[in-house]
């Protein structure tokens, strides 16, 4: 597997080719600390996949378009796939996945996904950019985040030792899954405080999955030291957040643009929440950041 590499005097980081996947993030400065999850198989075998061209799982992973019925595993495929270099620096990377005769089986789009990353400090911006190059065919897709970090980020810490914090007092209120897809349920877990206290009980009913919520940054933080993982993302309408189970030495921070579809039977996709229709020629543009402390 092809990786890249991206590195200034305080921070090194690794960008997988397959995936596009950013699989490491380290700190010289703090001793080589990695703040990545290293995708142990036996846990959760990845590190921050893309989810593209949807986001979420499908009632039995099936969408129809245009009278055609499709399959589309939990979170699409650009995970799994390839990405050709586009230009590279010392801190700045581009990579770009365009559609193919394996991806028009699976979804019948023209479509071409750039990822970029650059490295400034203690911080990585990624940036998305959706283009739909096709003469008369609207582009039907959603895209997000998955990054994993690890939690704790030093050895004599745990789990229960970090928090979520937000940028200000949240009311948070998940939207409850069943079987990887929304119930219609949903239940508070945050009342007008700035953190949430980690717990793997937080986590037993799967991801906490948000919508429309007013912050745009949320940091893990160490209630033991200063370390803390900081992303920031704007006029992002979903938010997961995860981790595999009890015990599971990490815990993702998912910005969304798209969602789980509801529990039922499968539905055009075009009528699936989150989804977003891109003109021919258009662009569509989204980015984040990540920051290590």
């Amino acid at each position: 597997m092809k990786a890249y590499f991206l590195e200034n005097s305080r921070c090194r980081v690794q960008i997988n080719e397959h995936g596009a996947e950013l699989s490491s993030f380290v700190r010289h400065d703090l001793g080589g600390l990695e703040y990545v999850w290293q995708a142990d198989a036996a846990v959760w075998a990845r590190h921050a996949p893309v989810l593209f061209p949807i986001v979420g799982r499908l009632p039995e992973d099936t969408y129809y378009h245009l009278g055609q019925t499709y399959k589309l595993p939990q979170h699409g495929f650009a995970r799994d796939r390839a990405f050709a270099l586009v230009e590279q620096s010392s801190t700045a990377l581009r990579l770009r996945l365009t559609d193919d005769e394996q991806s028009r089986q699976q979804y019948p789009f023209a479509f071409e996904l750039t990822i970029g990353f650059r490295l400034h400090e203690t911080t990585l911006r990624v940036s998305w950019e959706v283009r739909n190059p096709a003469a008369s065919e609207e582009l039907l897709f959603s895209i997000g985040a998955h990054p994993a970090f690890r939690c704790p980020l030093l050895p004599d810490e745990a789990f229960e030792d970090y928090v979520f914090r937000f940028d200000h007092a949240v009311q948070l209120e998940r939207h409850l899954l069943q079987g990887g897809l929304l119930d219609g349920q949903t239940e508070t877990v945050l009342d007008n405080a700035n953190e949430l206290p980690l717990t793997y009980e937080l986590f037993s009913q799967d991801a906490l999955v948000l919508k429309h919520y007013d912050f745009t940054r949320i940091a893990l933080a160490s209630r033991r030291s200063e370390r803390a993982v900081q992303m920031q993302f704007d006029g992002f309408p979903y938010l997961g957040l995860w981790t595999k189970g009890p015990g599971a030495p990490f815990v993702c921070i998912e910005p969304w643009h798209g969602i789980a579809s509801s529990v039922g039977g499968p539905v055009e996709l075009r009528d699936k929440e989150g989804i977003l229709t891109l003109a021919p020629g258009a662009v569509f543009k989204a980015s984040y950041t990540i920051e290590v402390q």
